[in-house]
């Protein structure tokens, strides 16, 4: 009788398998984390938002549109002969600004309404020239006589329509929370730029609340943010005992620090001269506030605040030393950005492992 071949099913050892499974996980877990460097790094260095921005001239110069030569900041008799009001789009406590045009280009232009503010005025056209960066507005020109200052203009405005400009349906796909939390590290980025700023630390005193510190940023066509309104810097100097106050009249509310606030209680009527000043830190108690306004309510902002819970706890600290410094607050934003990306594109990556 013929005997038939005997074949023996031979079965790796589980051993085997898992090691090629571990291997290849590995692998797309390095190549994963390539693309999200490459992605960050694009987003860090895009748009003028580099390190060094190629985008910015000389000071005294600048360049506006797709023209690559530098032009000197429009003197003027320059801003008298060849810029063309065209409506007035606001008007605050200092300045009134109109909606402008410098050859075929629409511009920014702003002039003093209040002659008692007019120190304010010239303050915020000294920080706007010293202070000229990535996260500033373009200055295009000036005139101190005439009290008129000329920017960029952004057509997408103010940060107070920020909400308004995402639902509408050129926008809308960048209502993501990834989007969302950029423009928050974009804010946060300004507040670390002026508290090491080449003029020393400043603070921005122009934010007693929420609509008024969104009404100091611009938005720009390309999602980015720049502050706009300089006029109230004061600067710190601790090695010269040097603290600020921002004005001369009692701030309330939540959203301004406690130090910022009358200590002396009810029964004791304010008195400017009795307000101890304070320093930058009170920059640091708002941002959770205002971070919490560009996160919405957008599918996955919750999780975002969550991941930021500590941060923005320690934000919130009543003694202002311990609350932690703008770069501080920037780096914890950015880890969770790399962090989310990376569990967005590969949710089940740590279970796997």
């Amino acid at each position: 009788m013929e005997k038939r071949p005997h074949f023996v099913r031979r079965e790796f050892p589980p051993r085997e398998v898992s090691s090629v499974s571990l291997a290849l996980l590995l692998a797309a877990v390095l190549l994963l984390n390539a693309i999200l460097y490459l992605y960050l790094n694009e987003f860090y260095t895009s748009s003028g938002h580099a390190e060094t921005d190629p985008s910015l001239c000389p000071f005294g110069y600048f360049r506006l549109g797709a023209v690559k030569n530098c032009s000197p900041w429009l003197s003027c008799e320059a801003i008298n002969r060849e810029v063309r009001k065209l409506k007035c789009v606001g008007e605050g406590a200092v300045k009134k600004v109109f909606l402008s045009e410098w050859k075929e280009n629409k511009v920014v232009l702003s002039q003093l309404t209040n002659s008692e503010l007019k120190e304010d005025f010239l303050h915020g056209l000294k920080m706007l020239k010293a202070l000229q960066s990535k996260h500033v507005v373009r200055l295009l020109g000036y005139c101190e006589q005439q009290f008129t200052i000329l920017t960029e203009y952004h057509p997408l405005g103010s940060l107070r329509g920020l909400n308004e400009t995402l639902h509408i349906p050129k926008y809308k796909g960048m209502n993501t929370w990834h989007r969302r939390l950029m423009l928050a590290m974009d804010y946060v980025s300004v507040i670390r730029y002026l508290h090491s700023s080449p003029l020393g630390t400043l603070v921005m005193c122009d934010s007693n609340d929420l609509d008024k510190v969104l009404s100091q940023y611009l938005l720009t066509s390309d999602f980015h943010i720049l502050v706009n309104d300089l006029d109230a810097l004061p600067l710190v100097n601790r090695s010269a005992g040097r603290l600020v106050k921002c004005g001369h009249r009692e701030l309330r509310g939540e959203f301004v620090a406690p130090e910022q606030r009358w200590p002396y209680g009810e029964e004791i009527p304010f008195e400017d001269d009795l307000m101890p000043p304070y320093d930058e830190k009170t920059d640091i108690w708002k941002i959770p506030d205002v971070s919490n306004f560009f996160l919405g309510h957008v599918e996955g902002s919750d999780i975002v605040r969550l991941h930021l819970f500590d941060i923005h706890a320690a934000c919130k600290r009543k003694d202002p030393a311990e609350r932690p410094s703008a770069q501080e607050v920037l780096d914890t934003y950015r880890k969770v950005l790399t962090l989310l990306i990376r569990e967005a594109a590969m949710p089940g990556t740590r279970e796997m492992l």
